[in-house]
């Protein structure tokens, strides 16, 4: 039995071996399975390769065995960059295999490209042809270049709710014929004359805008004595009332929540009681990236704060923030050049040391500087680097933002300060989730008009830039 075993062991590896031979030449292109090609990676180089069954299904390497180097890193390169593939390098000895991410880049590549983007302009006059060509181009990546009608139809607001030195009403504004746009708008319980408003773009973090800090920051912002208005990413939150959260991820996503920002700030411009010079801007994550494409877009914004977002190696993890092709205008761009078009106008980037912000303050921010130079005002540009913290808007960051709009807005800092100067956010209401929303607690109030689905988005789009 022993021998007649050893005999099909010894058969059964001839035959593999005739197989392998026989896929191993020019008319197979020298095929092999991706999964078999990883574990020879693994085999050859000593590594762990991190995959799910998913990821390496079905997928072939042409001329596979001939794409291996003597190097680990050009081999991976060679066998997975065909497949729009890569690997990220979770600890020394391990990898996880990973789709190719066209906005996140290696931090010294996306470095070199500010630095060849520097090159292109040695003064201001330089630089505002820069801008000029820029500019035009972020309109049109969005398909916005020639803006769609707005609806006449009055903004839908909720009855006022009094706190403690502030009001709270929930607001939905028509930015296309049957899609709205849903926030809250803050204010303080005492306007006089004309006060600063701050639009608060969120992010991508769970629970929308209904979570806590976000609550707390706007706040805050109304007890200093200025607007602020928090409203909902496209397919999140309650315009899931009218789309599947998937449809967030589709690229339209980044033009709706442009038009959205244009039209919320259409609107409080039209309040009497905003102050035209005191209007600015500021996002978390996705929101910040809103942030910056927002402030560089329109000159009625003359504040912005991106947090823990700006990166020259990070374009926007989500089709809302690089979904359309922004970054390629003017022969290509990056997220840092367009928060330098903001200048001479007053910015803080916020930052920390575990996510791809870590790198502001030792290249990307003197770039900024360099920018803002060109109108004699380096110093109107600012960085709050957090190194220990995460990607949040906690604590630290809700501080450089209030400390900032003080001092840029004049704000009233001790209305929000105990008797030891720290901030006092526990006068800050925060509301249930149901509180927040414009169309009552299942929706009930959506309009009859309301778009429902995103290929009727893409309908009502269409014909409203065809006219």
């Amino acid at each position: 039995m022993k021998r007649t075993a050893s005999f099909l062991v010894v058969g059964l590896m001839l035959c593999l071996q005739t197989a392998l031979a026989q896929m191993q030449n020019s008319d197979s292109l020298y095929r092999l399975p991706l999964k078999s090609v990883l574990t020879e990676i693994e085999s050859r180089f000593k590594v762990k390769i991190k995959y799910g069954d998913n990821q390496v299904k079905d997928r072939w390497v042409n001329y596979a065995l001939w794409r291996f180097r003597p190097g680990l890193e050009e081999t991976l390169s060679n066998v997975l960059a065909p497949l729009d593939m890569k690997v990220n390098r979770e600890k020394e000895g391990v990898y996880k295999l990973k789709e190719y991410e066209y906005y996140r880049w290696q931090v010294e590549e996306g470095q070199n490209t500010l630095d060849h983007l520097a090159s292109l302009y040695q003064n201001r006059s330089d630089w505002e042809k820069r801008k000029a060509l820029i500019r035009p181009g972020l309109y049109e990546a969005q398909r916005l270049s020639t803006l769609p009608a707005k609806p006449q139809s009055k903004p839908i607001i909720t009855p006022k709710r009094y706190m403690d030195g502030y009001t709270v009403e929930n607001i939905a504004i028509e930015i296309l014929p049957g899609l709205y746009v849903n926030g809250s708008l803050y204010k303080p319980s005492k306007i006089k004359g004309k006060i600063p408003v701050v639009l608060s773009p969120d992010g991508h973090w769970a629970q929308q805008r209904y979570r806590a800090d976000c609550q707390i920051r706007c706040a805050m912002i109304a007890r200093m004595g200025a607007m602020a208005i928090s409203y909902d990413l496209f397919a999140w939150g309650e315009s899931l009332l009218q789309f599947n959260s998937k449809d967030h991820r589709k690229s339209l996503a980044h033009t709706i929540q442009t038009l959205g920002g244009i039209r919320i700030l259409d609107y409080v411009m039209s309040l009497k009681e905003t102050d035209p010079g005191r209007v600015g801007i500021s996002g978390g994550s996705g929101g910040g990236s809103h942030t910056v494409l927002m402030a560089a877009m329109d000159d009625r914004i003359k504040l912005s704060v991106p947090v823990v977002s700006l990166s020259s190696s990070f374009y926007g993890g989500c089709p809302c923030e690089s979904g359309m092709p922004i970054h390629l205008c003017a022969g290509g761009t990056n997220n840092v050049e367009i928060a330098a078009m903001a200048a001479p106008n007053p910015q803080l980037v916020v930052s920390d040391g575990k996510d791809w912000t870590v790198t502001v303050p030792e290249h990307d921010l003197p770039f900024l500087k360099k920018i803002y130079g060109y109108y004699g005002g380096a110093d109107q540009v600012h960085n709050v680097h957090l190194p220990n913290e995460g990607h949040d808007f906690g604590p630290s960051k809700r501080k450089a933002l209030y400390d900032f709009l003080i001092q840029e807005f004049k704000l009233n800092g001790t209305a929000v300060k105990d008797k030891t100067g720290q901030y006092e956010e526990s006068k800050c209401t925060i509301e249930k989730e149901t509180a927040l929303y414009v169309f009552g607690d299942k929706g009930e109030h959506l309009p009859a008009n309301a778009i429902k689905g995103f290929e009727q988005l893409e309908q009502v789009f269409n014909a409203s830039i065809s006219k």
